[in-house]
């Protein structure tokens, strides 16, 4: 088991060897403390050695990784055999360091080389191994104090950089954090138990440590800390003892330090009865323990993850390929076999083919089916065939396709006129579905990141704008296909349509549904839309036209039989006298009074009762009916008619022949407006995949050819990114790094105690 901590600081040299960041988490026990916590005398007491700089402020200026590794007693090194301890430095490789006021040294001068003379601070670690047979092997990562005052050359922010710089360490699951408080201290307050607490909050992987324990103020102990009662946490904690700074003046060795420390534990009238587990060489043993069994427990899943990461990074760098080439030949092999793969993938990813899809959110083909059923699709449902249409509008085009004389029928051509004009609402919705594809499709290609096109700038610009000038290209046409569409629906109104409702359908669902209304039965909405509202109300069936009582007798006329008048239907009904008053213009409110000689108002019916073989006098308009000039004596007066407006609209108040002809023109609009809908619907897309998409699909890789494969072209194409040429040299070192990597691991066998 003592071969396992070895293993951890090959790695860490392997990866530390070129200065990059470490991409493996790896075992190891981090040192965070204050300032004045004791954090560097208690690694000097660990190693046994006076070996860091000490000063006011911050001294630590940048993270120390210290590995130390034991030695048997009877080993010599350097050709001299009372040497049997030294130090190595990473950045010095092959140069050792017996005296120990040397690596001092080295550290300050090689800290200042990186930070600056001033106290500046840098993330960039010192690697120093110390061989000794009076140390266990320990990796150990010495971080900066945390402070709260900026001195020197020190930012304004130095707290929160240091702890920045602290919490990359200690977040790592791998990490044992070693908490350095001062016992003389309120523990609750420690800024090494507050920051660990924030990555570790159940206390799994922390260890405290209390120094300064001989210097607490009389009547105070530390033990309820050391016993875990007033913060637990699953490692302990342990005391110890260090040199105070006149013993450090006084040059007193850490030998005779660690001599007083078990004496005055041992000694102690409180801490006697737990000294065998306080003190330095306690705590170093205690982390040798944790660090191997960590190792051991972190050394299955390393072995994992330097394997995968070796198969990915051997991926990455066959796709940025060799750098070199053999001539024009070999060039425009590799050109045509990128422009294929492009290609390919475009088509792949319409056609929903492509291996890597997203199970996250819908992507290429996928996206262009939910803009033709979700967007498009559902723009069309929401139109209503009657918005924008009032009845005065639908009043108006009727009388203006009658001319100068009023129809009998509903004139065709009012209901064509309308029905164009909604039809013409379809074009705008149909043409954006052809943007949004076409936006679809170029979000497709600026998404096909090959590795290719990744490593040859140039070219990819290059493809992506072939392409996007062939989508272009092909977009004109596919919309002038769109509008054409439109334009065939509007050429020929087919009312002969199997799908059309028609004329008399129509008229027989009105008389219907005026039928329900009038009884006041529940009408439904007119198939196709909700039902339209409208300024008025649906007509009302009038009541059978009667003449008014007459005046001599107050009693109505003998009525006539139906056989003797024409104008009705045999066995008439409500139904049947509205449907003939409506259209002909026969309901009561249509009577015009005519004058008599006896005073007395009848309706032109009744007078066609009483007189029918004297010819009818027309009746006279009530604003022409003025006296004569004989009936005023002789004396005329010119009149003068009232100036045509300049607008002419319908007159407020409908009649029931209008009312009727408004629901049956938007009766047969909603019906035929719902045929040309679904034509629309179903033919816009098809347009749109034949027109854009397929042929994009057939054309793409012929117009890259075209456009891109010229002899001339291919050193400015072919050129390499510098960034590609940089990342694939990294890719070789981290091959390398992780190569090396399994070959240490794989010199473990044993994962036993």
């Amino acid at each position: 088991m003592d071969k396992l901590i070895p293993v951890i600081n090959k790695l860490q040299d392997v990866f530390n060897v070129i200065g990059t960041d470490i991409p493996l988490d790896l075992p190891q026990i981090v040192v965070v403390g204050s300032q004045s916590s004791g954090k560097s005398s208690v690694l000097e007491h660990i190693v046994g050695k006076d070996f860091l700089p000490r000063g006011s402020g911050i001294v630590t200026r940048r993270p120390l990784l210290l590995q130390l590794i034991h030695l048997p007693v009877d080993e010599r090194r350097g050709g001299k055999n009372e040497v049997t301890e030294w130090g190595e430095f990473l950045h010095k490789p092959n140069e050792m360091f017996y005296d120990f006021d040397k690596i001092r040294e080295e550290i300050e001068r090689e800290t200042d080389r990186v930070t600056g003379r001033n106290k500046g601070i840098s993330p960039v670690p010192i690697n120093l191994k110390i061989y000794s047979p009076n140390v266990l092997n320990l990796t150990l990562v010495d971080l900066p104090g945390i402070t709260r005052i900026p001195v020197g050359d020190q930012p304004p922010d130095i707290e929160r950089q240091i702890r920045s710089m602290i919490m990359k360490f200690i977040e790592k699951p791998s990490s044992i954090i070693l908490a350095i408080t001062a016992a003389n201290t309120d523990a609750s307050t420690s800024d090494a138990l507050q920051i660990a607490r924030e990555v570790d909050p159940e206390g799994q992987r922390t260890l405290g440590v209390l120094t300064k324990i001989d210097i607490m103020d009389k009547g105070t102990d530390a033990l309820d800390m050391l016993m875990g009662r007033i913060i637990p946490l699953k490692l302990g904690f342990i005391g110890v003892v260090l040199r105070s700074q006149q013993d450090i003046q006084q040059r007193k060795t850490i030998r005779d330090a660690l001599k007083s420390e078990a004496e005055f534990f041992s000694t102690h009238p409180i801490y006697r009865s737990i000294a065998g587990r306080l003190g330095t060489l306690f705590l170093a043993k205690t982390l040798n323990k944790i660090l191997i069994q960590h190792i051991r427990d972190s050394l299955p899943d390393l072995k994992v993850k330097v394997n995968k990461m070796l198969s990915d990074t051997q991926g990455e760098l066959h796709a940025y390929g060799d750098p070199l080439y053999d001539g024009k030949n070999s060039q425009g092999a590799l050109l045509l076999q990128i422009i294929t793969r492009f290609s390919a993938n475009y088509r792949d990813a319409i056609d929903g083919k492509l291996t890597d899809l997203s199970i996250n959110e819908l992507y290429g083909g996928a996206r262009i089916n939910y803009i033709f059923t979700e967007v498009f699709g559902k723009c069309l449902d929401g139109i209503n065939p009657t918005d924008g249409l009032t009845t005065n509008d639908i009043r108006t085009a009727i009388r203006n396709a009658t001319g100068p004389k009023a129809a009998l029928f509903v004139p065709e051509i009012s209901f064509e006129l309308l029905v164009k004009g909604q039809i013409t609402r379809l074009e705008d919705p149909s043409l954006q579905c052809v943007e949004f594809v076409h936006e679809e499709l170029g979000r497709i290609v600026s998404q096909l990141e090959t590795q290719e096109l990744i490593r040859f700038s140039n070219l990819r610009e290059r493809v992506v704008e072939v392409v996007n000038n062939l989508l272009t290209k092909r977009k004109s046409p596919t919309k002038q296909m769109i509008s054409n569409l439109v334009n065939i629906e509007l050429a020929y109104v087919n009312t002969n349509h199997p799908d059309f409702v028609g004329g008399d359908g129509a008229i027989t669902a009105i008389l219907e549904r005026m039928a329900k209304v009038q009884s006041g039965e529940k009408v439904e909405d007119q198939p196709g839309q909700k039902r339209p509202t409208t300024n008025n109300p649906a007509p009302a069936l009038p009541p059978k036209a009667q003449a008014p009582p007459t005046k001599q007798t107050g009693q109505q006329p003998p009525q006539q039989q139906q056989q003797g008048n024409p104008g009705h239907s045999q066995g008439e009904g409500p139904q049947g006298q509205g449907f003939l008053n409506i259209f002909f213009g026969k309901g009561a409110q249509n009577e015009v009074k005519v004058s008599t000689t006896g005073g007395a108002s009848a309706s032109k019916q009744e007078v066609s009762r009483q007189q029918p073989q004297q010819s009818q006098q027309r009746p006279t308009s009530p604003r022409t009916n003025y006296p004569t000039g004989s009936q005023t004596g002789g004396d005329r007066r010119s009149e003068k008619l009232e100036q045509v407006p300049a607008t002419i609209k319908p007159i407020n108040t409908p009649t029931d022949k209008e009312n009727f002809e408004t629901e049956l023109i938007k009766y047969l609009l909603i019906s035929y407006f719902d045929i040309v809908r679904k034509n629309v619907r179903d033919m816009v897309p098809k347009s749109i995949m034949h027109f854009l998409i397929n042929s994009s699909k057939d054309n793409i890789q012929n117009d890259l050819v075209a456009a891109l494969y010229k002899e001339e072209l291919f050193d400015e194409l072919l050129a390499e990114s510098p960034v590609i040429a940089q990342r694939r040299s990294q890719c070789k070192e981290m091959i390398e790094m992780l190569r090396k990597a399994h070959e240490i691991l794989n010199e473990v066998r044993d994962f036993q105690v």
